[in-house]
């Protein structure tokens, strides 16, 4: 019998990626925690296993993480610790939740900008990156209902709906990669903070983290009706720049202009979020055919199997930011700068994700 694609994805990531191998990092933890969700949809025990031995490794009794430092204030750092409250649960070990304990003291203690939202890191005050929302907004969202603290899970979705006021292009409804309060940063726009382009994959981090962060916000919260209409939204504007082929391009808004290219991590995570939307009942379901050609244009275009039957996934996008040394500047030249990778975490994550939501539709 042909296992489903999301856990033959994942089985290829096992072969792999072997324990040893795993970094306290953000990339790391997506891609575990996509295969565990597809493990989970069919119940293959071989997944948790090989979940386990990553994690093993890089946790300590007393919770402490190896390469972990709070001290970094990097939202960054949360996102491997969804998976930590399955390993608890599955296990049974305390030291899992006492990491999960770390990651939240951090939070608590993470500077914010003057409009309530964290700064994405330490080394960039003062500056939102639409990543960060999806970062840290569901491992908190989580972590707050299993305490029972509903006002943490709604101090989340505030931060969203700023992030969402603040980023928002009025013109296309995008959101652009980040913004700057301090308004110190050569890329953001003096007047409103903003930097310059609409790069998909930041887009896609923070339409899955609203989707993924409404699973935990109460039915009767007074701030699920605007986090709906901002999936809404944004699930309208994005739609209007998917390409032909299924597709959305490196930066959203450029088409087939000389260098930009068809985007694998950003296509997957939109097709994901599309998927999830409709099931969840807040989008259409037009927007499933919508997820449904996305993915096969992923899958004509990027996905390949070798002589040994391991599934390879091409188009991704090493990594996109700004500021730093040497400096980025947000530009279009800059995005399509980055180089492209096969099997890179961050597209391959969001991948099974998404074939989990379109493989369960069947």
């Amino acid at each position: 019998m042909d296992l489903p694609l999301s856990l033959r994805m994942a089985k290829s990531v096992e072969g792999r990626y072997r324990p040893g191998m795993m970094l306290w990092h953000y990339e790391h933890g997506l891609v575990l925690y996509a295969s565990l969700k597809s493990a989970d949809t069919y119940n293959d025990d071989s997944i948790f296993p090989w979940v386990y031995s990553m994690y093993d490794r890089l946790i300590e009794k007393d919770g402490s993480i190896k390469t972990y430092r709070e001290g970094e204030y990097n939202l960054d750092q949360i996102n491997a610790g969804k998976t930590l409250f399955t390993l608890a649960d599955r296990s049974g070990e305390e030291r899992f939740l006492l990491a999960a304990d770390r990651l939240h003291h951090q939070l608590v203690n993470h500077p914010r900008c003057k409009c309530g939202v964290f700064w994405h890191k330490e080394i960039y005050p003062w500056q939102i990156w639409l990543d960060g929302l999806y970062m840290e907004g569901p491992f908190s969202a989580e972590y707050y209902l299993r305490h029972n603290d509903i006002a943490g899970i709604e101090d989340i979705a505030r931060q969203i709906k700023t992030t969402y006021s603040l980023m928002k292009d009025p013109e296309t409804g995008l959101l652009y990669h980040a913004y700057d309060e301090s308004r110190g940063m050569k890329w953001s726009d003096d007047k409103t903070g903003c930097s310059p382009n609409f790069w998909s994959r930041s887009i896609g981090w923070y339409l899955m983290a609203v989707v993924d962060v409404l699973d935990y916000l109460p039915q009767d919260s007074h701030e699920r009706e605007d986090l709906v209409s901002i999936v809404v939204a944004l699930s309208q504007a994005v739609s209007r720049f998917q390409d032909e082929s299924g597709m959305w391009w490196q930066v959203t808004d450029e088409g087939n202009r000389s260098g930009n290219y068809l985007e694998t991590s950003g296509s997957s995570m939109f097709a994901y979020s599309f998927f999830k939307g409709v099931r969840k009942g807040y989008l259409d379901s037009e927007y499933a055919a919508k997820a449904e050609k996305a993915m096969a244009g992923i899958k004509e275009r990027y996905l390949k199997e070798d002589e040994n039957g391991s599934l390879h996934l091409g188009g991704i996008c090493s990594v996109a930011g700004l500021g730093g040394n040497p400096y980025r500047d947000g530009s279009f030249r800059y995005y399509i700068s980055e180089s492209i990778r096969v099997d890179d975490f961050k597209g391959v994550g969001p991948f099974i994700l998404a074939c989990v939501e379109e493989e369960t539709r069947k």
